[in-house]
């Protein structure tokens, strides 16, 4: 894929508007935070900030994320960033594909036999059919068809539900039509943190004949129903064989040697079935080849790879310099894949 291809028009509008909706005060605090990290001298931060935006498509975030700061040109130019993915999914993925990613029902529909686990569509008719599904399950996860960044996402026990009617009511006014059998985690994941499904995030390219591996992440939850940062996550990149590149961070400045409840040393974790997580991706990124940018949320179980969702608009999860020691990011692998 070119630079044409990934338009340039394109690209232009999206700075146009950003200009527009651009949040001043919100720049200067992470300039201040970059600052506070590195030492950097603020209205040097801030300039560099502009001029990154606007020349090298880095979002303000990822600037700070990254550590632009300590980064020369050429480590910053291997580092994949938020507008530039934004216009690799909007220019590859076919308009009236997407929903099958963005609602939660139709890709369940659809990936069904990736997800492995049982689940149920909740509709005005099925009271006992949902006190069925609750009490088999005991423990289960409600979702929002529609939601992004783990929001919508509940987790219900049986036991607590007094009166089946009045919840089964209250799941469709709250929108929560879908329900799914909770994932049992692999020991591994487990032992960092329990309380959580902790899932690992892979980026994936299908150019219509090969599948090509982007980025791989895993993501560590608080023990809440979600591991994502809106519920205190955080998380850590993998390499190829599921090693950890070091220490855990999210994008509020908190870095974890240990997660904090377990005590787990975060840099020591090894993803098991990594070989089977890699052909399990391959295979579920052929499915729907007209959206071939995508962002695979899977679990590892103790039989193997599960599907949790996939996500068009893949987002970016990259190296923190600062915090690894590795000054190089994964843009190369992407510009690879693609040809941009």
């Amino acid at each position: 894929m070119s630079d044409n291809r990934l338009g340039l028009a394109g690209k232009f509008r999206y700075l146009a508007e950003r200009a527009r909706n651009i949040d001043v005060k919100s720049v200067v605090e992470r300039a201040k935070e970059v600052h506070e990290q590195h030492g950097s001298w603020t209205p040097k931060v801030l300039a560099d900030m502009l001029w990154s935006a606007a020349r090298n498509d880095v979002a303000f975030q990822d600037y700070v994320d990254y550590d632009f700061a300590i980064l020369s040109k050429a480590e910053r130019a291997t580092f994949m960033t938020h507008p530039v993915s934004i216009r690799i999914a909007k220019q590859t993925a076919q308009l009236d594909k997407r929903v099958l990613f963005e609602n939660k029902i139709e890709f369940n529909k659809l990936f069904d036999r990736f997800l492995k686990r049982e689940w149920l569509i909740v509709d005005k008719n099925n009271a006992d059919a949902v006190k069925a599904f609750a009490e088999k399950h005991g423990t289960f996860i409600a979702k929002v068809p529609v939601s992004h960044m783990g929001l919508g996402v509940r987790r219900y026990h049986a036991s607590d539900v007094g009166d089946w009617d009045a919840f089964h009511r209250g799941l469709l006014e709250r929108d929560e039509l879908l329900l799914e059998e909770v994932i049992r985690q692999h020991d591994d994941l487990a032992a960092v943190c329990p309380g959580t499904v902790n899932t690992t995030r892979i980026t994936a390219f299908n150019d219509g004949t090969d599948v090509h591996i982007l980025a791989i992440a895993q993501k560590f939850g608080r023990g809440a129903v979600s591991d994502q940062m809106s519920y205190g996550g955080f998380y850590t990149m993998l390499h190829d064989d599921g090693r950890a590149f070091g220490d855990g961070y999210d994008s509020h400045g908190h870095v974890h040697q240990k997660h904090p409840d377990t005590g787990f040393p975060i840099a020591e974790f090894q993803l098991p079935f990594m070989d089977e997580v890699i052909a399990f991706i391959k295979e579920a990124a052929r499915v729907v080849p007209e959206v071939p940018y995508v962002g695979w949320d899977v679990v590892v179980t103790p039989e193997g790879p599960v599907l949790v969702e996939g996500n068009w608009g893949a987002g970016v999860y990259e190296n923190k310099p600062s915090v690894t020691g590795i000054r190089t990011g994964h843009k190369p692998r992407y510009q690879k894949a693609i040809g941009f």
